[in-house]
């Protein structure tokens, strides 16, 4: 089926060609709001693992992808043809399987320190996250983000609970993607309930874009992040802790939602962390953005970035949060007007919506 791109911005709405090829996951939608980007601009990398179809750069190796491969090396090396003499065969399969275990069991031990230290956030950055003045959000708009957005089919709505729209959110402690997506979450979220308890962690010391400063949702069964929303259900799964271990079980609906909609092409791939779905109406095909942004600084500074509608971190977590505010108010009809429609940042998601709305469901 060809591949639709779509272009929004505050000119008039045209469809670029079909043949057009432009950067990105083949079956992404590519979206432009009133501040966009311009075609050119590099774009963010997609998934876990390079996206052989796709120009987007790879994500660096996790320490998970890591492990796993040393595994794979270790079956393939141990099933090479017998060309070589029976005895430099078998002494060399030993030597390699012996090599191999201890270099496993040793990438299992690396996290052996990144036990989860969670702390209470302070009031002053929970008002910075949670309520960003109105002119910096409209100031940063989408924050010239290329927008993560896939459109679902029918099939994907998901039942409200509580007569509210749901929200899925799965990913885990370890996962500095994740940690960078939380930061947009309790931004977007905040604006149609409240959070509590929520706690600062960091990602894992010993994985890529290591230490990455964020929140948790889940401590554990009796220290947890609640939510409380007249609007949305936020059904949130931290799967595995900083150490890898796991944490949250996922109820029975849960995963058959993760097992049917986290995969190409409303996923970079499968299984892939964090994945949000919101009402069975979108996904994120990707993460926001590269959480390299966040590297070296503190719970602190981020949170004092947030006031500055020309820094990276506010068009990072602003600009996504206004994207995912857009996408909700698509799913919940324009509820609550408070927020969607007649609120101080109003203007900006209808703006955004705008864009959002000429997104044609994936099959």
């Amino acid at each position: 089926m060809p591949v639709e791109f779509v272009t929004v911005s505050s000119c008039a709405i045209s469809p670029a060609p079909i043949d057009q090829q432009l950067g990105g996951h083949p079956l992404e939608r590519l979206v432009r709001y009133p501040d966009a980007v311009a075609q050119d601009t590099p774009r963010k990398p997609v998934g876990k693992q390079p996206n052989p179809g796709g120009n987007y750069p790879a994500r660096p190796v996790t320490k998970k992808q890591r492990r796993n491969q040393a595994a794979a090396r270790s079956v393939t090396l141990e099933r090479r043809p017998p060309w070589q003499s029976p005895t430099i065969v078998t002494f060399s399969s030993v030597a390699v399987v012996a090599i191999a275990l201890i270099v496993i069991v040793l990438i299992n031990q690396v996290g052996g320190g990144n036990a989860t230290v969670a702390a209470s956030v302070p009031q002053a950055i929970l008002n910075a996250v949670e309520n960003p003045s109105p002119s910096v959000v409209n100031t940063v708009g989408s924050g010239t983000q290329p927008g993560q957005m896939i459109r679902l089919p029918a099939s994907g709505l998901l039942p409200k609970v509580d007569g509210k729209l749901q929200v899925v959110f799965v990913g885990a402690e370890y996962c500095p993607y994740c940690a960078a997506e939380r930061w947009v979450m309790v931004m977007w979220l905040s604006r149609f309930g409240t959070f509590k308890n929520l706690h600062e962690i960091q990602s894992s010391s010993t994985d890529i874009y290591p230490d990455t400063d964020t929140f948790s949702f889940y401590v554990s069964a009796s220290d947890r992040a609640t939510y409380t929303s007249s609007y949305i259900d936020f059904n949130y799964n931290e799967i595995e802790d900083r150490n890898e271990s796991p944490l949250q079980t996922m109820s029975a609906a849960t995963a058959a939602i993760d097992a049917k909609w986290d995969q190409p092409p409303y996923t970079s791939e499968a299984g892939q962390f964090p994945f949000i779905d919101i009402g069975g109406v979108w996904t994120l095909f990707t993460t926001s953005y590269i959480p390299s942004d966040l590297q070296g600084l503190s719970w602190k500074q981020i949170a004092a970035d947030l006031s500055d509608p020309s820094s990276t971190v506010a068009k990072d977590i602003i600009g996504n949060a206004n994207i995912l505010t857009a996408a909700t108010c698509i799913a919940t009809g324009d509820t609550p007007a408070s927020v969607c429609s007649s609120s101080a940042i109003s203007s900006t998601i209808q703006s955004i919506e705008t864009g959002l709305k000429t997104i044609k469901a994936q099959s």
